[in-house]
């Protein structure tokens, strides 16, 4: 344990904010700000400040757990692999290899969802591996892909945020989710810039706003589609970007024509007016954003969606342009990097396509295995799930919660106990983990070094700062001894600095290049964009060096199916690769944003903040429009489930709660689920403020107190995710799939309401 200060990063959000770890004397760590780390300038929330409490040995996993006549027992390293690798190897033998599911999460270094890929596809053979990321940013992912060759969820530094002239913030509680975040907002309206937030709920974030719009939920994608047909009839187009940096406008300028105001006005409950406002305040300034979360993507249609708010910047010509364009609010700690590197169902490292025969030959060959022996594509993570106990009959698992995060969770527990394995690699024992025939206690986030990628594509370090427990071991110690014991002995290195400069080589040309990232360029500064391609276009360049660069269990983010499976990136695109890229349209350029002549030759490339600012990662360096029209959600109110049900976080606790429900401080602010509902629906129901009242649907049942607020829209009503048992929320969601992202639809389902006595 070092005595100084560590500076390290948050476990929690993709923000990754900065902090400083310093031991205290008798034990313990201390969290002090960062200040010079520019994402969140020292500022922390509650979670961030009270994360080393879960350092504590009394509140975590310290010995490995087996299941000896249906109970967990402690028991040692070497028995607890052993049972693994039977498990495994039995299932291998009977079944066949793709009998073995493998499902990580986002919150997953990137050494260690890089490490689960290569296990997954090298060493049991499987196809059948995905992540928890899958239910987070994967409509976003495959949107972004489609219309720009390219997913990185902010192709810009959250710096700009506040330098442009508006911002859209679609289905985003920037104000609870990542509260250091919410300064660029309230920066940006000091600046004289407007925000527009689109929320079925006048949330924290909302009241901030100029202007509040409340669609119902599952009508994003007609809103959108409504903005852009007043930007059309009103002559707010960009023609010339239209016509020199995009295809497809005229059959999305027809699509989009079709959602006159009325009509939308009729589908969201949004009043044309408001309408026409909003289209005002974004179409007003030189520069402006559309920022996206979870709301509009978590749907079946939540792909189209994101294309129409994408198809919007388009068409004002926003994109591609300085502080200006679409981005994606990743939400999982390394849900950005999580989903480049190899843990998704149809990925090989560097975001190359599993299907892709250029791709399978390179990384082929970093692995040192024949290109044909790699399996293809495999369901995405709902499926997985869902085929536990019939075509997966053992799992491997780690730093997720399904048993409280997935869609139809009750029907989710009851497959996990079908497996004739299970196996869960985690820190605490989470819900899913108490299922397991054996658990495996890992380090976390301050007791080891790794690196994960924040919401910009800012490449961190998050350095070792204390020593783990005795009978802590980490997931890439767990990985390499499984290897061997399966008949691996080699490429499972422990050292997660190894791991890296592995998946350097074999992200190297792809469209998420680290090839010129070292651990000791992140070390010496605040990060490194990707792409990042090494000197000479080829990875292992262990004397890099630049000026500009230097998990937690919880999570909730195919057939083949898959977060980009229309319109694939290429391996290789100059768009993302040149330098280029670092430089803007002549009129625009400033100093920052220059080539320099680190860029030429065999320098070191500096990454980079900003894309697109000179082509898009298309074939033709254009940006696709995508026609998209509205459809209904998969599921609608009837006369049996009159009301709407959405889901969502709140401040104190993160994802399934699987940690954070273990802080005393946390659970002080937030100690349970609720029912947040109108006070016009609460009189219909007879309900008063605290009452329990039962949320029902055609999956299962939730009961939590009633909440009673004039926020939220009357026809809808609000439960958090975070707590398993009565008031778990996703016992009630739909498990409906986005065909292209393979996206669960957490933010819509019909339901009832009851009293309870």
């Amino acid at each position: 344990m070092t005595t100084s200060a560590t500076p390290t990063h948050c476990p929690y959000c993709a923000l990754q904010c900065g902090m400083n770890l310093t031991p205290v004397p008798g034990g313990g760590v201390e969290v002090s700000e960062r200040v010079d780390f520019p994402v969140n300038r020292g500022a922390l929330c509650g979670k961030g400040r009270t994360a080393p409490v879960l350092l504590s040995s009394r509140l975590r996993l310290t010995s490995p757990l087996v299941r000896n006549a249906g109970v967990l027992e402690p028991a040692s390293w070497d028995e607890a692999l052993a049972r693994i690798t039977e498990g495994l190897s039995r299932t291998r033998t009977e079944h066949g290899p793709d009998a073995c599911g493998v499902f990580g999460g986002g919150g997953l270094t990137n050494e260690k969802a890089y490490a689960l890929g290569k296990f997954a596809r090298v060493v049991l053979g499987t196809s059948q591996i995905d992540y928890n990321g899958r239910f987070c940013m994967s409509s976003a992912a495959a949107a972004g892909i489609r219309a720009f060759g390219l997913d990185r969820g902010l192709p810009f530094p959250l710096e700009d945020i506040p330098r442009t002239g508006c911002v859209i913030l679609v289905g985003s509680n920037l104000a609870e989710t990542m509260p250091p975040a919410l300064r660029y907002l309230t920066e940006l309206k000091a600046n004289g810039g407007t925000l527009i937030v689109i929320d079925p709920r006048r949330t924290r974030t909302a009241e901030q706003a100029d202007l509040h719009l409340a669609p119902r939920p599952g009508t994003d994608l007609a809103l959108a589609l409504g903005l852009l047909h007043l930007v059309v009839a009103e002559g707010r187009t960009d023609e010339a970007y239209i016509r020199e940096r995009t295809s497809g406008w005229e059959e999305a300028r027809a699509a989009a024509m079709a959602h006159w105001p009325e009509y939308v006005e009729r589908i969201t409950g949004v009043s044309v007016p408001r309408l026409r406002e909003a289209v005002r305040l974004f179409c007003a300034p030189k520069d402006a954003m559309v920022l996206t979360a979870r709301g509009p993507e978590q749907q079946s249609k939540g792909t189209d969606t994101v294309g129409a708010w994408i198809n919007l910047c388009l068409a004002t010509g926003r994109s591609g342009r300085p502080l200006s364009g679409y981005g994606c609010l990743t939400g999982q700690g390394n849900g950005q990097g999580g989903r480049e590197h190899g843990q998704k169902a149809d990925q090989l490292p560097g975001y190359r396509k599993l299907t892709d025969p250029a791709a399978r030959r390179h990384v082929a060959e970093v692995w040192g295995v024949d290109p044909d022996s790699l399996p293809g594509p495999g369901r995405s993570a709902y499926e997985l799930l869902d085929a536990m106990g019939t075509e997966i009959r053992s799992l491997l698992l780690m730093g997720s919660n399904p048993v409280v995060s997935a869609p139809r969770a009750a029907h989710i527990e009851q497959r996990l106990k079908s497996l004739d394995f299970l196996a869960v690699a985690d820190v605490v024992l989470s819900e899913t983990a108490a299922l397991a025939d054996v658990v495996l206690p890992v380090t976390q986030w301050a007791e080891e070094t790794g690196t994960t990628t924040n919401l910009e594509g800012r490449v961190l370090l998050r350095r070792r700062a204390v020593t783990p427990p005795d009978g802590v071991r980490s997931d890439l110690h767990v990985l390499h001894e499984l290897a061997a014991r399966l008949g691996v002995e080699k490429g499972f290195p422990t050292d997660p600095e190894e791991v890296f400069d592995e998946l350097r080589r074999a992200s190297a040309g792809g469209p998420a290049d680290y090839s010129g990232i070292t651990y000791r360029r992140l070390a010496e500064g605040d990060g490194v964009f990707w792409p990042c391609p090494a000197p000479g276009g080829a990875g292992g360049s262990e004397g890099s060096e630049g000026s500009e660069g230097s998990e937690g269990s919880e999570g909730s983010e195919g057939s083949e199916g898959s977060e980009g499976s229309e319109g694939d990136s290429p391996v290789r695109d100059r768009s993302v690769q040149d330098c280029s890229v670092q430089g803007r349209p002549p009129a625009d350029r400033t100093a920052e944003d220059r080539p320099t002549e680190e860029c030429t030759g065999d320098r070191v490339h500096p990454g980079t903040p900003r894309l697109f600012l000179d082509r898009f990662a298309t074939e033709d360096g254009r940006a696709r429009f995508v026609a998209v029209s509205h459809r209904a959600a998969a599921e609608e109110p009837d006369d049996e489930y009159p009301v709407l049900l959405t889901t969502g976080r709140v401040v104190a606790q993160y994802q399934s709660g699987a940690q954070t429900r273990r802080v005393d401080e946390l659970n002080a602010a937030a100690p349970g689920p609720f029912v947040e509902m109108h006070p016009r629906l609460a009189e219909r129901l007879g309900a008063a403020d605290g009452d329990p009242v039962a949320v029902v649907s055609r999956r299962g049942r939730a009961v939590a107190p009633a909440r009673i607020t004039p926020t939220i829209r009357p026809d809808t009503v609000f439960m958090p995710f975070h707590w398993p048992g009565e008031g778990r929320a996703n016992n009630l969601t739909n498990p409906a799939l986005d065909p292209t992202s393979r996206m669960p639809e957490f933010k819509t389902c019909a339901v009832r309401v009851e009293t309870v006595t």
